[in-house]
């Protein structure tokens, strides 16, 4: 049976038999009081993830990360927001020159001069407005997973 086909069945499925399909699929029990319409979704979803792969590390490690966060504060938005820390170097390459901004106490050290943030070094050196994070590629997971290290390099290349 293909894929398609098998999730079209579960509709027809007994509920009974939909949560012994998500206790063979998730190896867990599922909740006790989830609906129909949800274990479908759920046994649906686990295999389409055989079929045709699951996610990304990428995205399991962000998803853990968001789940970590909410289980500490409940808020999301901690979690969203840049954390470079001292010691990480940024480099960007824009019209044929190299620019390497050290982020520092307080900042961001580039051409001997500390600025407040990354937008106001990116329209420094092109002359438009630009969000600074997403200028030298730097992302929500990029960020946060910034080692503080010497050798810490976000490249970004245009």
């Amino acid at each position: 049976m293909d894929l398609d086909s098998a999730i079209a069945a579960l509709a027809t499925v007994p509920y009974n038999e939909l949560r012994e399909d998500w206790q063979r699929l998730y190896r867990s029990h599922p909740p006790r009081k989830l609906s129909r319409d949800l274990l479908e979704l759920g046994v649906a979803w686990k295999l389409q993830e055989r079929a045709l792969g699951g996610l990304s590390a990428t995205t399991r490690r962000q998803l853990g990360e968001l789940a970590q966060a909410m289980e500490a504060k409940a808020d999301l938005a901690k979690a969203r927001t840049l954390s470079l820390r001292p010691g990480a170097r940024l480099i960007r390459e824009w019209n044929g020159e190299t620019h390497e901004v050290v982020v520092v106490e307080g900042g961001f050290l580039w051409r001997g001069k500390t600025w407040r943030s990354l937008s106001v070094i990116a329209r420094e050196m092109t002359g438009t407005q630009w969000s600074g994070p997403r200028f030298f590629g730097i992302g929500r997971a990029k960020a946060a997973r910034s080692t503080g290290n010497d050798d810490a390099d976000a490249r970004a290349d245009d």
